[in-house]
């Protein structure tokens, strides 16, 4: 069957990214090979380094990126490690940069990976099969204190307190060892008006364990560093964030690189000698058109950020 997956804000990713046909880039988080599919067909004598730490989306791309395989290096590891990676791959520098940091649809759509609230699996939720934290350990060994935290930062959940108290009740009469079984917790735990509201009750909890897991939000800040610190003077950063506390992270970071000068506004000259390592090409997020989210309501969430590396700044 003709692969026809098209990835989230793929034809605004290709235009931030402004791909040069000899150019080096680098696809962070492969995923189903949507972004580098087009990355590598506007490619003629450049270089695609492809990234992810599912051995499930290396094997997979190597049919799906069969027609551009001499231009592709295709990497089983995790964005956290880019410098070595790049390192390795012998590669000094880069023209853009690509991190699409949601999950992809196959770990969304294989029950048996226990990302998904809708489906019965064991709780898993590792993006990297071989990681040794599974969504079961942090469920029933986690100590209330560290679960309710997790719920409250990184789902964003307002019945954080309830419903960490409501997984240690379950978890003590027996282990909570599947994705129905966590969702029925959560459900039980919140109040009658939360369970009508349109958004499925056990979502922020579900993304908060996955989040904590795979120590998505512990990467970030080193990854956005050796991605800006890889490119080339010109070269492009694009991100794709699926919540805020991502977004948060990127803006700021971005925002951090492309602002120079530190000094106190008071000084009449600048003594720090600080210089923008960033200009932003996105004031605000690229967020999907109706015609997209029609298309593929998964992307309704997602936010697009990029930057380009000043052309007087190379480390």
């Amino acid at each position: 069957m003709e692969y026809v997956h098209k990835p989230v804000l793929l034809d605004e990713c290709m235009e931030v990214l402004n791909i040069r046909p000899g150019g080096v880039y680098v696809d962070g988080t492969l995923g189903r090979a949507g972004h580098s599919r087009e990355i590598a067909r506007r490619l003629t004598v450049g270089r695609l380094i492809c990234i992810d730490q599912d051995m499930a989306a290396i094997e997979a791309a190597e049919e799906r990126l069969a027609p551009w395989r001499d231009r592709v290096t295709l990497v089983h590891g995790n964005f956290s490690g880019l410098a070595d990676i790049l390192r390795q791959a012998g590669v000094s520098g880069v023209d853009g940069a690509l991190f699409d940091l949601g999950v992809s649809s196959p770990q969304l759509d294989d029950a048996s990976r226990g990302f998904s609230y809708m489906q019965d699996a064991p709780l898993d939720m590792r993006m990297d099969a071989a990681a040794a934290l599974t969504a079961r350990e942090v469920v029933n060994t986690w100590s209330p204190e560290e679960l309710r935290r997790i719920l409250y930062e990184y789902g964003e959940e307002r019945y954080a307190p309830a419903i960490a108290r409501a997984i240690v009740r379950a978890r003590e009469e027996k282990p909570v060892e599947t994705t129905l079984e966590l969702a029925d917790i959560i459900r039980g735990a919140m109040p009658p008006a939360a369970l009508r509201e349109k958004q499925h009750p056990a979502k922020r909890t579900f993304q908060a364990v996955r989040i904590a897991v795979n120590g998505e939000l512990d990467v970030l800040p080193p990854m956005l560093k050796a991605a800006v610190e890889s490119l080339n003077p010109g070269g492009r950063l694009a991100v794709i964030t699926f919540h805020s506390l991502e977004d948060r992270i990127v803006k700021r970071t971005m925002r951090d690189m492309a602002r120079g000068c530190t000094c106190p506004p008071e000084f009449p000259v600048c003594v720090c000698g600080k210089k923008p390592m960033l200009r932003l090409v996105t004031r605000r997020p690229i967020v999907p058109g109706t015609e997209e989210l029609s298309e593929n309501p998964r992307a309704r969430s997602a936010k697009l950020r990029a930057a380009e590396k000043c052309e007087a700044f190379d480390i």
